[in-house]
């Protein structure tokens, strides 16, 4: 079974073994040239050659995956003026370019909106994105929907 077989998932850091974890740090050292060779960035976050080489090409961040690509997130909001358009300001501060807005009709003060977004201007990391949506007061819940190429 080739790649373009195989079935692919994101999964919570906390599941992911300490090995999964550490290739991850690893190639990130590698990556942002903090690390001269694979030997050195295994030795800094002490972690085994054949572990590195097991998981190399099998666990990836979450971050490295979206670059580039197209992500659709979904939102929970409350029914106010003007949320949609902060919700969209943080997204163009951030340097993603909006595809689609999906947003239901509010009921009980709760609209939910889906965008997809491409992710190529992309500024700092996905989860700083994240992070800073689910700052903003009439954001209820923020979910990755998916990514895709």
């Amino acid at each position: 079974m080739d790649n373009f077989e195989k079935k692919f998932y994101l999964v919570r850091e906390d599941v992911l073994s300490e090995a999964m974890k550490k290739t991850i740090e690893a190639k990130d050292l590698l990556e942002r040239g903090k690390a001269e060779s694979i030997g050195d960035a295994v030795s800094k976050v002490d972690l085994s050659r054949s572990a590195f080489y097991k998981y190399r090409d099998t666990v990836f961040a979450f971050s490295t995956v979206s670059k580039e690509r197209i992500i659709s997130l979904f939102f929970h909001l409350e029914d106010r003026s003007g949320t949609l358009s902060k919700l969209l300001a943080v997204v163009a501060a951030s340097g993603c370019n909006v595809l689609t807005i999906h947003q239901t009709i509010p009921l009980q003060g709760r609209a939910n909106v889906t965008l997809s977004l491409n992710t190529a201007g992309l500024t700092n990391d996905i989860n700083d994105l994240l992070a800073n949506l689910r700052k903003l007061e009439f954001v209820e819940k923020v979910e990755v929907l998916g990514t895709g190429a």
